[in-house]
């Protein structure tokens, strides 16, 4: 995972959890589900770097048996 990659998913999921809490705290429902829907996007981002990776771990395994 490049590291500006898993830092922008760790910062998006950062940013929706306090987005999350701060909507909860002032029962405001929309920027709650805002920060639901960031955190989201942030561990999203991060699932697919972490399957980018595997995949290239995969092939470099394969590369090496030929």
């Amino acid at each position: 995972m490049s590291a500006n990659e898993k830092a922008k998913a760790k910062y998006e999921q950062a940013k929706g959890k306090l987005k999350e809490g701060a909507g909860r705290t002032t029962d405001d429902e929309s920027m709650a589900a805002e920060g639901r829907a960031e955190k989201s996007q942030g561990s999203l981002r991060e699932a697919k770097e972490k399957a980018k990776d595997s995949a290239g771990k995969v092939r470099d395994a394969l590369k090496g048996d030929r």
